[in-house]
C-alpha cells in the first residue's frame, strides 16, 4: 500500500486531476439509488494521498475541486431534465446546470482539501482535519446563498438503515463527519513513519471498531423501536403521475384535477386525510370557489383533502404576491388551513438578481414568469382527525434544521412534492432518501406524497412501511405511525452536536502535537 500511495501522491498535471475526478465519480456510486457505500473506502484514501503529495496550496485545492466536480456531476446529472420540459426556452441552460453548478459547488470540496493540506502533517491527524473541514464546508454549502445541501456524504448510508441510526444522534452532517473519518483512515496504513506495525494499524483499527459498533448499535436501536401505528388515523396518498409537460397545459389542467378526485374516491376503508402532491391543483383554491368545490368532491364525510396549490395574495400588479402552498379542504369546499412554502428553489421558483439575469436571457422555470414569495417559516398545523403535523413542500425536506417549528413540535412530517421535474434518473430516489433521513433525525414519521413518485410512509426510525413506485399512477392507503416517545439527541440539540464533535477532533490534533506544514 505504501508504494501505491507514493504513486498516487506523486501524480502531476492532468494525471493528478484525472485521478481526483475518477475518485469523485467512484464516491458518487455510494449515493442513492445505487447505495454502494463500500465505494467510499475506495475513493477517500487515495484522496488523502493526493493531499499528502501536493507540493503547493493550489495543487491541494485542485485535488478536492476535481474530486468534488466528479462527485457532483455524477450525482446531479438529473438537473438536465427540468431544462427539457420546455426545451425551446431552457435547453441552452443544460451545460450551466449539469456542469456549471457542480463546478461552483466543488469549490467547497477544494477548500476542504486546501485547509487539510495547510493544517497538519500526514497521518491520522490529517484524517481528522479532513473530516472536520469536509463537513464544515458541506454545512456552508447547505447554508449560504439559501443553501443546497443535496447529496451530502452522509446520505451514502441511506440503504444501510442500521448505520443511518447515527443520524438520530448527530444528524446528517455528523454522519458525514464520521463517514469521512472512517472511510479515509485506512490511508494511514501506507505511512512509513510508524515504528511498529501495531502503531500503523491502530488508527484504522479504532475507526473500523467504531464503525462496527455504530452498525451494531443501530441494529439494536431498530430492534428496540418496532413500528407502532396510530390505528385510528388512516391516510390515502394519491399519486396521479401527471407528466410535467401536461401539468400546466390549458386543455389539461381541469382533467388533471379531476384525475386526483377519481383516484381519491377509490373503494376501501374511508380515510381521515387524503393527501395530494405539490400543486396537484394548478388552480387557486379559495373557500367556496370552483376549484375548492371540485376538490371537495373527493372528500368523504368527516375527512379532509390536503393538497398543494398555487396561492395569490392580492390583485395582479405591484402588490400581488404568489405562494407555493399546501391547503386543507373540507367536504363543503372550505379551506381549513394554509401553509406557504418558505424555502424556495432559486431559478425554479424565483429568479435571483432578477434585473441583472433577465438581461442575460434567464428566467425561472416555474409557471407564469412570476416569482413566488416565501412563507413565514416552519409551522405546526392541527387538523381534525389527525395529530398536528409539520408541512414540507418539495425542496424543504432536504434542510435538516428547518423541518419543524421548535416551539410547537409536531407529531409527524408531511411532505408534498412534484418530482416530475427530476425525470426518471437518480433525482427522485435521492430526494426520497433525504426525506427519510429527516424522519430518523427527528424521531417522527414521514408521510410523502409525490406526483410521479416516490410516495410513501416512513416510520420514525427510517423504515419504509409502504410506497408507490416511481412513474406509476396509484393510491396508497396507510395508517399513520406513531412518533418515538423519547426525543432523539439531534432533535434536541441540532447541529450543535456535530460542531462539538469537530471541536473535540481539533483538540485531539492539537494535544497530540499540531505541526503546520510549510506553504
Amino acid at each position: 500500500m505504501t508504494a501505491i500511495a507514493a504513486v498516487i501522491g506523486g501524480l502531476t498535471g492532468w494525471r493528478r486531476h484525472a485521478c481526483a475526478l475518477v475518485l469523485g465519480l467512484i464516491a458518487a456510486g455510494a449515493l442513492p439509488p445505487a447505495g454502494l457505500w463500500p465505494f467510499l473506502f475506495v475513493a477517500f484514501p487515495p484522496l488523502l494521498w493526493l493531499i499528502d503529495g501536493a507540493p503547493r496550496a493550489r495543487t491541494a485545492f485542485a485535488a478536492g475541486w476535481w474530486f468534488g466536480f466528479g462527485y457532483l456531476v455524477a450525482g446531479l446529472h438529473w438537473l438536465a431534465y427540468p431544462m427539457l420540459i420546455e426545451p425551446d426556452r431552457f435547453a441552452w441552460m443544460i451545460p450551466f446546470a449539469v456542469g456549471g453548478l457542480p463546478a461552483a459547488l466543488a469549490i467547497f470540496m477544494g477548500l476542504a482539501t486546501l485547509v487539510t493540506w495547510l493544517a497538519v502533517a500526514p497521518g491520522w491527524r490529517r484524517v481528522l482535519i479532513l473530516g472536520i473541514a469536509w463537513t464544515g464546508f458541506e454545512w456552508l454549502r447547505g447554508t449560504i446563498l439559501t443553501g443546497f445541501p443535496w447529496n451530502l456524504i452522509g446520505y451514502a448510508w441511506s440503504e444501510n438503515l442500521a448505520v443511518m441510526q447515527l443520524a438520530a444522534a448527530v444528524g446528517v452532517y455528523g454522519l458525514s463527519l464520521i463517514t469521512v473519518w472512517v472511510a479515509t483512515m485506512p490511508a494511514t496504513l501506507a505511512a512509513q513513519s510508524a515504528p511498529r506495525r501495531v502503531t500503523r494499524w491502530l488508527p484504522t483499527g479504532l475507526a473500523l471498531t467504531f464503525f462496527a459498533a455504530a452498525w451494531i448499535g443501530g441494529a439494536w436501536r431498530l430492534d428496540a423501536n418496532p413500528t407502532a401505528l396510530l390505528n385510528d388515523v388512516r391516510l390515502r396518498l394519491v399519486q396521479a403521475n401527471v407528466a410535467q409537460k401536461l401539468k400546466w397545459e390549458p386543455g389539461q389542467r381541469e382533467a388533471n384535477l379531476l384525475r386526483h378526485v377519481v383516484l381519491s374516491r377509490k373503494e376501501g376503508e374511508a380515510p381521515n386525510l387524503i393527501v395530494w402532491p405539490e400543486t396537484a391543483s394548478t388552480f387557486q383554491i379559495d373557500s367556496g370557489n370552483a376549484a375548492a368545490r371540485v376538490v371537495a368532491e373527493a372528500v368523504p364525510p368527516g375527512a379532509l383533502v390536503v393538497t398543494g396549490a398555487p396561492r395569490g395574495n392580492g390583485l395582479p400588479g405591484a402588490a400581488y404576491r404568489a405562494f407555493n402552498s399546501m391547503q386543507a379542504v373540507t367536504g363543503d369546499g372550505a379551506v381549513a388551513a394554509t401553509y406557504d412554502k418558505h424555502h424556495l428553489v432559486p431559478f425554479g421558483e424565483y429568479l435571483p438578481l432578477r434585473p441583472v439575469l433577465r438581461r442575460l436571457g434567464m428566467e425561472q422555470l416555474a409557471q407564469g414568469g412570476i416569482d413566488f414569495s416565501a412563507g413565514e417559516g416552519p409551522q405546526t398545523i392541527a387538523l381534525p382527525g389527525a395529530p398536528p403535523f409539520s408541512p414540507l413542500i418539495c425542496y424543504e425536506a432536504i434542510f435538516p434544521a428547518g423541518v419543524v417549528d421548535l416551539d410547537q413540535r409536531p407529531a409527524w412530517l408531511l411532505s408534498l412534492t412534484n418530482d416530475a421535474w427530476f425525470g426518471p434518473g437518480a433525482g427522485p430516489w435521492q430526494h426520497f432518501q433525504m426525506a427519510r433521513m429527516r424522519a430518523v433525525e427527528q424521531g417522527l414519521p414521514m408521510v410523502r406524497a409525490a406526483n410521479t413518485g416516490i410516495s410513501g410512509v416512513i416510520d420514525p426510525v427510517g423504515r419504509i412501511l409502504s410506497h408507490l413506485e416511481i412513474n406509476t399512477e396509484g393510491v396508497l392507503d396507510a395508517v399513520l405511525p406513531l412518533a418515538l416517545e423519547r426525543l432523539p439527541p439531534y432533535a434536541r440539540f441540532g447541529d450543535l452536536i456535530v460542531f462539538t464533535f469537530g471541536l473535540v477532533g481539533i483538540l485531539m490534533v492539537w494535544l497530540s502535537g499540531w505541526r503546520r506544514i510549510s506553504t
